[in-house]
């Protein structure tokens, strides 16, 4: 059996400020950009990885979701709780310095952690957290 991870999603609430970030500041190509119904939905992925992708959606787009949820989803982005990635580098401290020189929401700056990991963790435009490890 193979079974692969092909694409995660994340909310955003700018997509233009998203697309700025996962392209500008992290060069992550763009796969698809969509609109519908004045919404966007923005795929990209790392470079020389055609096979995995994020998925920039608008927040609570889809079907079912009710007006209560809707603002809570709005309120948990805000705060910063709703979404999380981790992502893995060879050269953190230069991913780090990028982030720091394009005014990336920094939470925790390259740090070895007590499980055995060197990692940083900052916010995208929406609020998701990214933690990104040393490969």
């Amino acid at each position: 059996m193979n079974v692969t991870i092909h694409a995660s999603f994340l909310p955003h609430n700018d997509p233009d400020a998203a697309l700025a970030f996962y392209r500008d500041t992290l060069g992550f190509e763009v796969r698809n950009d969509v609109g519908y119904n004045g919404l966007r939905w923005i795929t990209v992925g790392p470079a020389g990885q055609p096979g995995t992708s994020i998925v920039l959606h608008p927040p609570a787009a889809g079907p079912g979701i009710t007006d209560d949820e809707r603002r809570t989803i709005g309120e948990m982005m805000a705060k910063g709780t709703y979404a999380t990635l981790l992502l893995a580098t060879s050269d953190l401290d230069g991913v780090f310095a990028r982030l720091q020189s394009r005014d990336a929401e920094i939470v925790e700056e390259p740090t070895d952690q007590p499980y055995g990991v060197r990692d940083c963790a900052v916010r995208d435009p929406s609020g998701n957290l990214l933690r990104i490890q040393q490969r």
